[in-house]
């Protein structure tokens, strides 16, 4: 006895010399166990444990870091022990925390911080990562009801909604002017061909460079409040449009309404990932690539009869009625989904409650304003540069997305002028392609979660690889080739108006099956958090593409006429084919070995 008395005094004398100089020191066993026996004395958590507590209730997580051996000290990986995920609830009072040990020890340093964080994080939920590391913030388990991948079926579709609502109407804002484009060359005295053009596709080039400060954006602030502005943003510039004096002033504000309109672009697909779990995804996301399809189809329909009623600046006071609807909509209903800055507040909240300030979202890397807006600036650009896989898609999708819009920009050009259409009627040509892609969506919605789930049971996968959402894309793509053979060599010969039109229908078709899955691919590759970055790598392509090749539709088709000129755009089209295929059968090999650091 009087030895064990001898050797407790000189490790309670010796251990705070150790401490000071190294405050990752471990206190000695003995000094450690009765440390442990005052914790369940005075009803407060142990702060030197050595085991794993499981509670019955999910709850907070403390994770292991690899190279950490169980006593907290650097170790061998033969050493750790790393429970994947060590769960339990701190919802209780303060009695009940006598039930639980942290997995590691601890300096008296932090044992004090985490003391309070133990007693008052009563909604928290933490991972150490390791023995001197904050405590990472994470969902309280798989059925936390903060997660928005728990929320109910009605308020995700309700979001899914609102985002499909603002992607067709910033959709509809790119085309809606083009059956009038004629009166306003003739009100503005614009004489350059090239000009005339860019007066509807500058709108693309908005859509182009927005998304590199939009997903830096919704990175820093959220989601919630990037639609919230980008929506005023985006109904002042078009109310500017409808105002505008001369070719200057409606180029400058078409362009800025394209920069702010690209936010349900840029990053509705990640809201999407946000709310719905990846084997529901599909029909969430056909819903949303109704935008960028159908809305480029629709705008042209309306603005046709409505250029020949009220003029063309009455286009753009549509879309500003039309958009400042969905932002009163937005601002009512929806709510904020970013993962990251949901973990954050929850962070934030439990700093402010314990006074801990080592308390982290899991997803905070430490980084400032100025540097989270240069990573999201140059993250798209990284992903084209370094990832093969975004960058082909990006480019096949861009060449499908110029292919459509060079289509639209020479519709009022052939219906008005070889077929007689007027202003009004004209707007009708474009609705071949839009019946094609709805068409499309019907077969895609009623196939593509089915397909999922029979590739998952063949493979005997609990999730599906990103690659199955290539299938269709396989099957249907090769389609869009010969529906732009059969319009331009009837249109070339002049046969009946309604041939020509069939063939944009299976443009329409097949270039949904080109545009919509990549965005499934590239949303279920990357995931909630680079979904905005690789959605933005892949607009920014397609925009430029949308803005740029329209611009060489005259020529190509003074050139080589419509028969040779649409045939020369079908095998481009039919070049990017097997790229799919490529990536069905060797993606996941190709993804592992090229890895994209952030």
């Amino acid at each position: 006895m009087m030895v064990l008395c001898i050797t407790y005094t000189k490790e309670v004398l010796m251990f705070p010399p150790r401490l000071l100089r190294d405050s990752s020191a471990s206190p000695p066993p003995l000094l450690r166990a009765h440390m442990g026996l005052a914790s369940n004395y005075l009803k407060m958590p142990k702060l030197c444990p050595r085991t794993v507590y499981r509670h019955g209730t999910v709850g907070t997580s403390f994770n292991q870091h690899p190279s950490t051996d169980i006593r907290g000290h650097r170790g061998s990986a033969a050493k750790t022990e790393t429970p994947e995920k060590t769960e339990f609830n701190m919802s209780h009072s303060l009695d009940s925390l006598t039930d639980f040990e942290l997995t590691e020890d601890v300096g008296m340093r932090d044992m004090a911080a985490k003391g309070s964080a133990d007693v008052e994080a009563d909604r928290g939920s933490f991972t150490q990562l390791s023995d001197r590391g904050p405590l990472r913030v994470d969902w309280s388990g798989p059925g936390d009801p903060e997660n928005p991948q728990n929320w109910p079926t009605q308020k995700s579709f309700g979001h899914v909604i609102i985002v499909a609502v603002l992607s067709m109407i910033v959709n509809i804002a790119a085309t809606i002017v083009a059956p009038g484009i004629s009166l306003l060359i003739e009100e503005f005295n614009i004489q350059n061909e090239t000009v005339a053009t860019l007066s509807v596709t500058i709108y693309l080039l908005g859509f182009a460079l927005g998304p590199l400060f939009i997903s830096a954006f919704s990175e820093m602030y959220g989601r919630l409040v990037v639609y919230h502005t980008s929506n005023i943003v985006f109904i002042a510039f078009v109310i500017g449009c409808a105002l505008s004096r001369n070719t200057p002033e409606y180029m400058v504000f078409r362009f800025l309404s394209g920069f702010a309109g690209a936010a349900p672009l840029t990053i509705g697909g990640g809201t999407i990932a946000d709310v719905i779990p990846l084997e529901r995804r599909g029909f969430a996301s056909s819903l949303f690539g109704l935008g960028p399809l159908l809305g480029p189809v629709i705008g042209p329909v309306v603005g046709g009869f409505l250029s020949a009623a009220l003029g063309w600046r009455w286009t753009f006071w549509l879309v500003a009625i039309l958009g400042g609807a969905a932002a009163i909509g937005t601002f009512i209903f929806m709510r904020e989904t970013h993962p990251n800055v949901l973990l954050e507040r929850k962070a934030a909240r439990l700093r402010r409650e314990t006074g801990n300030q080592e308390i982290k979202s899991k997803f905070d890397k430490g980084l400032k304003g100025r540097q989270v807006l240069l990573a999201s600036l140059i993250r798209p650009t990284q992903l084209l540069i370094f990832s093969p896989v975004v960058l082909i898609i990006s480019i096949y999708v861009a060449l499908v997305f110029g292919l459509l819009y060079l289509l639209f920009a020479s519709f009022s050009t052939l219906f008005e002028d070889v077929y007689g259409f007027g202003t009004g009627i004209s707007g009708l040509s474009y609705l071949g392609i839009g019946v094609g892609e709805l068409v499309g969506l019907a077969v895609f919605g009623a196939l593509s979660d089915k397909i999922l789930k029979q590739r998952m049971a063949a493979d005997r996968l609990d999730k599906p690889k990103p690659e199955y959402r290539l299938i269709m894309m396989i099957w249907f793509s090769p389609i869009i080739a010969a529906g732009l053979f059969i319009f331009g060599w009837t249109a070339q010969y002049h046969i009946h108006w309604i041939v020509p039109i069939i063939g944009t229908f299976f443009v329409g078709y097949g270039a949904f099956f080109v545009i919509l899955p990549s965005q499934l691919y590239l949303v279920d590759l990357f995931g909630s958090e680079a979904a905005a970055s690789a959605l933005g790598a892949n607009t920014l392509l397609r925009s430029l593409s949308g803005a740029f090749l329209p611009v060489a539709g005259p020529a190509l088709y003074a050139t080589l006429n419509y028969g040779w000129g649409n045939t020369l755009l079908g095998f481009l089209a039919l070049a990017f084919a097997p790229a799919p295929i490529f990536f069905y059968k060797y993606g996941e090999w190709l993804r592992s070995k090229t890895v994209v650091k952030f």
